[in-house]
C-alpha cells in the first residue's frame, strides 16, 4: 500500500545587497534562481566586500548592519514569488512556477548608516501548506500579505493571514499589504480606497503593487526597511529583544559603507 506523504521544498537564491544613493560596478550573485542582473534604480554590491567602512573625504564611516527575518503570505497565483524575485534580482517571469514549501533568498536596503538585511522566506499559498506557514513566520519581524486586486477572494484571505498574525506572530512584527498586480487595474474588483481602509483600521502599511511593472516594489521594502527598528543595534540587550542581528563587530566579517561612500 503506498502512504502519501507532503514535501517541503526550501529553495536558496542569491543575497544581494541594494544601496540607495550609490553605485559600485562590483556584483556577485550566488546560486540565482534565474540569471543576473541588477534591480532596476538600484544599484548591487557583492556581499564579499572587506574593510569595516569607507572613506569620503579622509573620514571613515562606520555602517549598521541589522538583520531581520520577514515572510511572505496570501493565496497562491498572487504572485508572491514574483515581488521577491524583482525586488532580489530585478526579474519578471511570466510562467513564475509554483513553490513548494517555500523559498528562501536574501537581499539588504541600505538606510543613511545602516544596512537592513532581510532574510526573505516565500511561501506556497496552496492550502495543504497552511499547516507549515507558523513554522515560516515564527520569529519573523517584517511580513508582506499579498492579495491579488483583481480576485476578491485573495483579498478576504489576505484578512485571515493577517488576524493569524497578529494573533500568533512577534507582537512587535511589521506587518505590510500587497495589493498587487496593479498592471491588471481593468480587471479590478478590490478598490484600492477599501484595501486602504482596512489597512488603517488594522494598523498595516499598505501599497498597490505590480511586479511585472515593478510598480512600488522597492518602494514597498523600504518602507518596511524603515520600520524596523535600528537604534542602538550594537548593544546586545537592544538586539536580542527585537531578533535583529547587528553583524557589525570585532568578530563578524565588516563589510564597506555602500551609502554615501565609495
Amino acid at each position: 500500500m503506498r502512504q502519501n506523504t507532503t514535501r517541503t521544498e526550501v529553495k536558496t537564491s542569491s543575497v544581494t545587497r541594494v544601496c540607495l544613493g550609490s553605485s559600485t560596478s562590483d556584483q556577485k550573485h550566488l546560486s540565482p534562481l534565474q540569471g543576473g542582473g541588477p534591480a532596476p534604480l538600484l544599484s548591487l554590491v557583492s556581499m564579499s566586500s572587506r574593510g569595516s567602512g569607507g572613506r569620503s573625504n579622509g573620514t571613515l564611516t562606520q555602517t549598521k548592519i541589522c538583520q531581520f527575518k520577514l515572510v511572505l503570505l496570501g493565496d497562491m497565483a498572487v504572485g508572491k514569488s514574483s515581488l521577491v524575485l524583482r525586488f532580489v534580482k530585478g526579474q519578471f517571469d511570466e510562467f513564475q512556477e509554483t513553490t513548494i514549501g517555500a523559498a528562501f533568498l536574501a537581499q539588504s536596503v541600505c538606510l543613511d548608516d545602516t544596512t537592513v538585511k532581510f532574510e526573505i522566506w516565500d511561501t506556497a499559498g496552496q492550502e495543504r501548506y497552511h499547516s507549515l506557514a507558523p513554522m515560516y513566520y515564527r520569529g519573523a519581524q517584517a511580513a508582506i500579505v499579498v492579495f491579488d486586486i483583481t480576485k476578491p477572494e485573495t483579498f478576504e484571505r489576505a484578512k485571515a493571514w493577517v488576524k493569524e498574525l497578529q494573533r500568533q506572530a512577534s507582537p512587535n512584527i511589521v506587518i505590510a499589504l500587497a495589493g498587487n498586480k496593479a498592471d491588471l487595474a481593468e480587471k479590478r474588483l478590490v478598490e484600492y480606497e477599501e484595501a486602504q481602509t482596512y489597512a488603517e483600521d488594522t494598523g498595516l502599511l499598505f501599497m498597490e503593487t505590480s511586479a511585472k511593472t515593478a510598480m512600488n516594489v522597492n518602494e514597498l521594502f523600504l518602507a518596511i526597511a524603515k520600520k524596523m527598528p535600528k537604534t542602538d543595534t550594537q548593544n546586545p540587550t537592544h538586539a536580542a529583544r527585537h531578533r535583529g542581528v547587528n553583524l557589525q563587530d570585532p568578530d563578524a566579517h565588516s563589510t564597506r559603507a555602500c551609502c554615501g561612500g565609495n
